[in-house]
């Protein structure tokens, strides 16, 4: 087997498993790469506080350090939890001979509101991290503490971002998780360039205990695999978001991120290609969907749990078609990517209706409004004509934006159950029926097959 590209966490060690040593460890590995560790402070806590910190001596952490870098090659590294002036003043000493990138995160207080940070540390970590760092990782209330300003806008974010690109990082990332706003923007910063904001959805979690530490860990696995600095950063985010978004409660206080998302994803694709196939089997079996189908576009989406991007959606590689006698055929094979703008309405849709699971493109005709209103589903409209320019046509970029719009739009998205594309020049138009699974999307389709066969006015 290849060597795996080996990063180092400087870090306290959570008891609850949620955060320092035990986050960082969980996000190495689930990123692909092999995580070594030094421990600055044992921790006693779990989810509702820390109740008491033990450190041990600054020598002991320095001679952790020195062992490991003597004998491992170390790719990259990141710091976390420092505790004391002695503690990062001994360290700093070793890294500042160190070649591999470092990410510090300079974790001042733990979620809980427990103290991380003695006071007489805090000099010390400007003095002497600071300087070490390629990338610093504070998040908004650290960047009061360390710049003394504080931060109420865009532009406090930007001066506080230069000041401490002046205390010697290369770097700087202030996580915007404490602001209030739909989307999380994290600002990156370098000398002598504009910030560059780099948002994410906002997960609505109290699951936020260790997303720091994971999000430096993750950064910093990307370092030591050869990313760029800015692919590190976003495929950070990206895992992190996931992570919140598959948070779980561990405790009686807040939990922390599920680091095993992308397994769960992965163990999940089998099962997810066995359920397109079997809805494709059930519609070929079943009288009266023929006449819902539209004349092109036809096609079912799929999510896997947590899905983020198209490749992650599995449809038909040929969709189905609909034959003279008005039956449905499928044409291909379940296939992930094969469904590129049922799977972007399902994506738009489940960032703001979590949960959503499926999508299966239907007719816009008469017959199929019909049955959605006398079934009580709320059918939301895309604003085709309300296009920007800037999204094409093809891979789903408007039924995107359309689709998340009009759901936004509609109060948040309470109740709807259906999202149509009015169509245009070139452009049939279709309804896009959405479910939680693939049961609930046949039970549903089954409904308006049954309205429209009972109806002698529909067809």
């Amino acid at each position: 087997m290849e060597r795996l590209p080996c990063i180092l966490t400087i870090a306290g060690s959570d008891s609850g498993g949620g955060a320092g040593i035990q986050a960082d460890l969980k996000t190495i590995t689930m990123l692909g790469a092999y995580g070594a560790s030094v421990i600055t402070a044992l921790t006693a806590q779990n989810t509702r506080a820390v109740t008491s910190i033990h450190a041990p001596s600054a020598k002991f952490v320095a001679r952790q350090l020195t062992t490991v870098l003597d004998d491992i090659v170390v790719d990259a590294a990141k710091t976390g939890m420092l505790f004391s002036a002695p503690i990062i003043e001994a360290i700093a000493a070793v890294l500042k001979e160190a070649e591999f990138p470092l990410v510090v995160d300079p974790v001042c207080v733990a979620t809980s509101g427990a103290k991380l940070l003695k006071d007489d540390a805090v000099e010390a970590m400007v003095e002497h991290m600071f300087p070490l760092a390629d990338l610093l990782t504070p998040n908004i209330p650290e960047a009061e503490l360390f710049t003394g300003i504080a931060i109420g806008s865009r532009e406090d974010i930007f001066t506080a971002a230069r000041l401490l690109l002046k205390m010697g990082p290369k770097a700087v990332l202030i996580k915007g998780g404490h602001s209030d706003s739909l989307a999380i923007t994290d600002w990156f910063v370098t000398q002598g360039t504009e910030p560059i904001p780099l948002m994410q959805p906002r997960v609505d979690t109290d699951c936020t205990h260790g997303t720091g530490c994971t999000l430096s860990a993750a950064i910093a696995t990307g370092l030591g695999q050869g990313m760029d600095m800015g692919p590190s950063i976003l495929r950070a985010q990206e895992y992190l978001n996931m992570a919140l978004a598959a948070g779980f409660r561990l405790g009686d206080g807040g939990g922390p991120p599920n680091h095993l998302v992308p397994w769960l994803k992965e163990k999940a694709r089998g099962d997810v290609l066995d359920q397109v196939d079997d809805l494709g089997r059930k519609m070929v079996a079943t009288p009266g969907l023929g006449v819902m189908l539209p004349r092109s576009r036809a096609n079912v989406a799929v999510a896997l749990p947590f899905a983020r991007r198209l490749d992650e959606v599995a449809g038909f590689s040929g969709g189905f078609v609909t034959t003279a006698r008005a039956q449905v055929t499928v044409v291909g094979h379940p296939q992930f990517g094969a469904s590129a703008r049922a799977a972007s309405v399902l994506l738009a849709a489940d960032r703001l209706l979590p949960g959503t699971g499926c999508a299966m493109a239907l007719s816009a005709g008469r017959p199929v409004r019909d049955a959605l209103e006398s079934l009580g589903v709320e059918l939301v409209w895309m604003d085709r004509d309300g296009k920007p320019d800037y999204l094409g046509d093809e891979g789903g970029e408007f039924e995107e934006w359309g689709c998340f719009n009009a759901v936004r739009d509609y109060g948040g998205g309470r109740a709807v159950g259906a999202v149509g594309d009015p169509g245009g020049v070139g452009f049939e138009p279709v309804i896009y029926v959405l479910g939680t699974d693939t049961p609930a999307l046949m039970a549903r389709l089954r409904q308006i097959a049954d309205f429209i066969s009972s109806s002698p006015d529909a067809l």
